[in-house]
C-alpha cells in the first residue's frame, strides 16, 4: 500500500503487478488500442467464470447499467422498482431514459433491497389509484405508466434474495437488472452474483476486486439483447453495417484495449485477490470484536461467497459517526461515510420531493455506516493500526 505522513492507511490500492503491467506495455506496442483482440480475451475470461452466454465489455458500470435499461425498453414514464441504499449511477442510469425510480426500504442486515416491499409496491403500484400512490415520489411521476423492471444491488459484495427476487419478476413479467458493480466472484447458492436478471452488471473501478482502471462488463444469455448492446456500445452500429453506417442511436461506450489487458490479466488472479479480501476482513472481524460500539458486517447463510469490495462497519446510535470519522483522519486513518441515500441527494430531492423518514431503515445505516481502509493488499498490521485508532478515537 502507497503511504503518506498524513496518510499512513489509505481507503483502498488497487493489486497491480509486473504481469499486469507488461500486458498493458504489450497493447502499446500493437496498432490495436481499441476493439481489439484483448477486449475478446476479457470477455471470453468473464463469460467463463459466469457460465454467461455473453459478456460485453463497456467504458464502466454505470453504462452497462444503462445499456441494459435501454435493452430493456424502458422508456419515459415507466417504473422501475429499486433502493435508494447504493451508488448514484444505479438511480441515475434510470433516470436518463426519463423512468421513475420507485424506491423501497432495505434489509437491515445485508442493506440490499427488501425483497417484501419489492412484492407489496410491484402489487399496489399495479392497482393504481391510492396503493400505487403510498410507493410514488411526492412529485416528478404524474404521467407514470405501468412496472417495467426491478433493478437490484448486490450491496458491498453480498448477493441479494435472488430467489425472491426471480419469483416476483417472473410471476408479474418483469424484467430483472442486476447490478453487481460491487460483486464479481460473489455467490448466492453457489451460483455467480450478476446471473440471476436478464441483465447482470460488474464494474473495475480501482477500489473494486479486479480493475481496469475504469471499466463495466455486461453478462446476458439473451442472443438478441446482446447484439443490440454490442451495437449501442459502439455508437449504434449494427453487425453488418458498413463502414460510418449507424442503425440506433447509440453511444461511445467501448472499453479500450489497454483496460481490457489490464482485466485479463487481473481475472488470472481473481480467486487469488478474492481470498486476500476474505483474509482481511477476517483480521477486521477478530480485532474488532472488543469494541461494543462497532457493529460488524454479517454474511447471510444464502451468501455462499463473499466477496468483499469494502468493510463498512456501523457505528452505535450514541456516537456522532461523522466526529469519530474526522477523529481518525487526523489520526491517519482514511474512512468514509458509506452510503449518503440516494432518495436524499440534492437532485433527487429536487426532483422527487423525497424527505428524510421516508426509508427509515436507509437512513440509519447511512447515519451509522463508515466505511475502513480496505483492499487485497492490506496487511494485518495496517488492520491493526487501524483498530488501534479506533480505540484511541471511540
Amino acid at each position: 500500500m502507497n503511504k503518506s505522513q498524513d496518510n499512513p492507511v489509505p481507503m483502498s490500492s488497487p493489486e497491480i503487478n509486473d504481469e499486469d503491467r507488461q500486458a498493458v506495455q504489450e497493447v502499446l506496442n500493437t496498432t490495436y488500442l481499441s476493439m481489439g483482440p484483448k477486449i475478446d480475451q476479457f470477455e471470453q475470461a468473464i463469460r467463463e467464470r459466469t457460465g454467461s452466454r455473453y459478456a460485453i465489455g463497456v467504458s464502466s458500470g454505470t453504462t452497462g447499467l444503462h445499456l441494459c435499461v435501454r435493452a430493456a425498453g424502458i422508456e419515459q414514464g415507466d417504473i422501475v422498482v429499486t433502493t435508494p441504499f447504493s451508488f448514484i449511477s444505479s438511480t441515475n442510469v434510470i433516470l436518463f431514459e426519463k423512468a421513475i425510480p420507485v424506491f423501497v426500504d432495505i434489509d437491515p442486515v445485508s442493506g440490499n433491497i427488501n425483497t417484501a416491499q419489492v412484492q407489496q409496491a410491484v402489487y399496489d403500484l399495479k392497482q393504481g389509484g391510492k396503493s400505487a400512490a403510498k410507493w410514488l415520489p411526492r412529485k416528478g411521476c404524474e404521467a407514470y405508466r405501468s412496472v417495467k423492471a426491478v433493478l437490484s444491488v448486490d450491496v458491498f459484495g453480498q448477493p441479494a434474495d435472488y430467489d425472491e427476487l426471480t419469483k416476483i419478476c417472473n410471476q408479474n413479467n418483469l424484467t430483472l437488472i442486476e447490478d453487481s458493480c460491487e460483486a464479481l466472484g460473489a455467490t448466492y447458492k453457489g451460483k455467480q452474483a450478476g446471473t440471476f436478471g436478464k441483465y447482470g452488471v460488474f464494474a473495475f473501478y480501482p477500489n473494486k476486486q479486479i480493475t481496469t482502471g475504469e471499466g463495466g462488463v455486461i453478462v446476458t444469455d439473451d442472443d438478441e439483447a446482446a447484439a443490440y448492446m454490442q451495437a449501442l456500445r459502439n455508437q449504434g452500429r449494427a453487425p453488418g453495417d458498413a463502414w460510418l453506417q449507424h442503425t440506433y442511436l447509440g453511444y461511445n461506450y467501448r472499453l479500450d484495449e489497454m483496460s481490457a489487458a489490464l482485466g485479463f490479466s487481473q481475472m488470472k488472479r481473481l480467486d487469488h485477490m478474492l481470498e486476500s479480501r476474505e483474509r482481511v476482513a477476517g483480521w477486521y472481524q477478530d480485532y474488532l470484536q472488543e469494541f461494543p460500539q462497532i457493529e460488524t458486517p454479517q454474511i447471510l447463510p444464502t451468501t455462499t461467497r463473499m466477496s468483499w469490495f469494502v468493510y463498512v462497519v456501523r457505528v452505535n446510535a450514541s456516537i456522532n459517526r461523522d466526529e469519530f470519522a474526522r477523529r481518525l483522519i487526523d489520526a491517519g486513518i482514511a474512512v468514509r461515510p458509506y452510503f449518503l441515500p440516494i432518495h436524499l441527494q440534492p437532485y433527487l430531492v429536487r426532483q422527487f420531493g423525497y424527505q428524510q423518514g421516508d426509508f427509515p431503515i436507509t437512513e440509519d445505516l447511512g447515519n451509522r455506516g463508515l466505511a475502513l481502509p480496505f483492499s487485497s493488499v492490506m496487511t494485518e498490521e495496517e488492520v491493526r493500526l487501524v483498530c488501534e485508532g479506533i480505540r484511541k478515537s471511540l
